[in-house]
């Protein structure tokens, strides 16, 4: 028979973890919203390729100060800073695609997919609670073994090594949900903030490298 103490103690963990996936939830649902307007603002003024190069460089000095005022009353201004910035930052990526004749299309289609992926994973954790840590260093390593590759494919331009990449990235950043989610409801992530910027980057990434992988099996 367990003890009233304990009793308390885990409907208390519980509560505290429901109230971190609910406050996530939230501010994903209004970071993916102000980053969609930003980058519909950026498309409109047509910002050029060296413009959004330095944004994603803005975005990633804005990720460790996200990530030092997360405990703070200021982390929501970073976070909306960050995510705002980093939105802009696809305007020239976003022009590209439509300015073919399916570009549209494509653009829909990698929301979509980015969209289902995601309910799909986080219904799942959800569902079955599942303790999904044991997937970070295999992640990680993933992720160096990706760069690496993006890095060299700059130089040699394999439209094949490009499939690839894209087609690692999108099951890592599969896997990062998985993980990311399963932390949150398993109490090793409590702070909302970074565990939105964590799941807002897996979408991010995955949205990229899926609208790049439909362009190329497009063609």
């Amino acid at each position: 028979m367990s003890s009233p103490i304990f009793h308390s103690e885990t409907q208390s963990r519980n509560i505290s973890i429901n109230k971190v996936l609910k406050n996530t939830y939230i501010l994903l649902g209004m970071t993916l919203a102000f980053s969609a307007l930003t980058a519909t603002i950026a498309t409109m003024l047509a910002i050029g390729p060296g413009f959004s190069l330095v944004l994603s460089l803005v975005g990633f000095g804005l990720l460790f100060v996200v990530s030092k005022k997360a405990n703070t009353a200021q982390g929501i201004f970073w976070v909306f800073a960050f995510t705002g910035v980093m939105g802009a930052s696809l305007g020239n990526m976003l022009n590209h695609y439509l300015a073919m004749a399916n570009g549209s299309a494509l653009i829909m289609q990698a929301l979509g997919s980015t969209a289902l992926i995601f309910f799909a994973l986080s219904g799942y954790v959800l569902t079955s609670r599942k303790d999904f840590s044991f997937m970070g260093g295999f992640l990680m390593a993933g992720m160096i073994a990706v760069i690496i590759a993006m890095v060299a494919n700059i130089f040699l331009q394999i439209p094949l090594m490009q499939v690839v990449i894209s087609s690692v990235v999108v099951l890592i950043m599969s896997g990062f949900i998985l993980f990311d989610t399963s932390r949150i409801i398993n109490g090793g992530e409590t702070n909302y903030i970074r565990a939105t910027v964590s799941l807002y980057l897996n979408l991010f990434n995955m949205f990229i490298h899926l609208l790049s992988l439909l362009n190329i099996l497009d063609d």
